[in-house]
This record gives C-alpha cells, structure tokens and sequence, in this order.
C-alpha cells in the first residue's frame, strides 16, 4: 500500500480543494553539467529579468535556492499500478524553443528520469515517486515534444551473462 500524507489524503476526499498537485521531473545524463528539473506549477515567482517560475524542493538533494524545478507548459501521465506491466509514464512539453528538440535529439545513450508527485503547499513531502527510470523516446512536433519514460529494457541486458566454456559448463561438452 503507498503511503500518503494527511493533507493529500484530505484534498483527495475534499469535493473542493486548495492543494494543487505538481510533478516534479529531473533528468539526468553524464554528457549534462547539471541535472534539467521541471515542474508543473507556477508555485512562486524565481526571477524577474527574465520572468521565471518554478517550485523549490529538496526532492534529490536539491538546493531550493540555487537549484529549483522550472516551470514549463507541461502535461504528464504519471505511472499506473499494472502488475503485469512495467511502470510507464509520458510527458508533453509545449514546443516553445528549437532548443528542447535539440537537446533531446543530442543523446547517443538514454537519460534517467525521475518523476515526484508534491503538493504545491508542501513541495518537501514526496507524496509518489518514481526514480531511476530511463527516456525510451521523445517524439516532437510543432506544437509539443512527447516524452516517453520506462523502466530499463531487460532486452539491454547482456546474456548470457557466463561464457560456456569446459571450465564453467563441463555438462555441455560430454
């Protein structure tokens, strides 16, 4: 059974609420000097020149003064609870930049991705959290960028992992 705070549990139940849900996603690569983090919510102003929103959490070991999650045009489909299934997600990010298509069209090996879900008023208690999975696609067009997260494919896995050789499988070679 997943944990959730009292407050979420509260507005969940609310027929109105205040609390307002964010994803909080954070990409991290070895070719990346610093990992990109984005948010669903516009919680608090962050810069003036240029205009800046974003939420500020230490969700990951973050500095919230120095290292917020950036606002972005964002809609996110957050993993299901498949048994039968890996857990998947997919985000949309609204095409606003030639910039986001390049920097996604630049990796050779994927990225990790992880997804957080917060409420706008406690951005410090992760509420539901998927880390360590992996970029399985980002499909762009004019008016949006698709992001396709997943957990590691088995199929990259090296097998067999032991050489059969008569040292190792002496059955094979009677």
């Amino acid at each position: 059974m997943r944990r959730v705070s009292l407050n979420a549990r509260a507005a969940l139940d609310a027929a109105t609420t205040k609390e307002v849900e964010v994803v909080l996603v954070q990409i991290d690569h070895p070719d990346l000097d610093a990992p990109i983090r984005l948010s669903t919510d516009p919680t608090e102003r962050l810069s003036t020149d240029p205009l800046i929103y974003g939420t500020r959490s230490t969700w990951l070991g973050a500095d919230p003064v120095t290292e917020p999650f950036h606002f972005v045009l964002m809609s996110a489909d957050i993993p299901g609870d498949l048994e039968d299934a890996p857990a998947a997600a997919s985000f949309a990010l609204d095409n606003v930049s030639d910039e986001i298509t390049a920097l996604l069209r630049s990796f050779i090996d994927r990225p990790t991705v992880s997804l957080a879900i917060v409420l706008a008023s406690s951005p410090d208690v992760i509420e539901i959290e998927y880390r360590g999975m992996v970029m399985m696609s980002s499909d762009g067009s004019v008016g949006d960028v698709t992001i396709s997260v997943s957990r590691a494919p088995i199929e990259d896995e090296t097998v067999p992992m032991d050489r059969f050789t008569k040292d190792r499988f002496p059955g094979l070679f009677r």
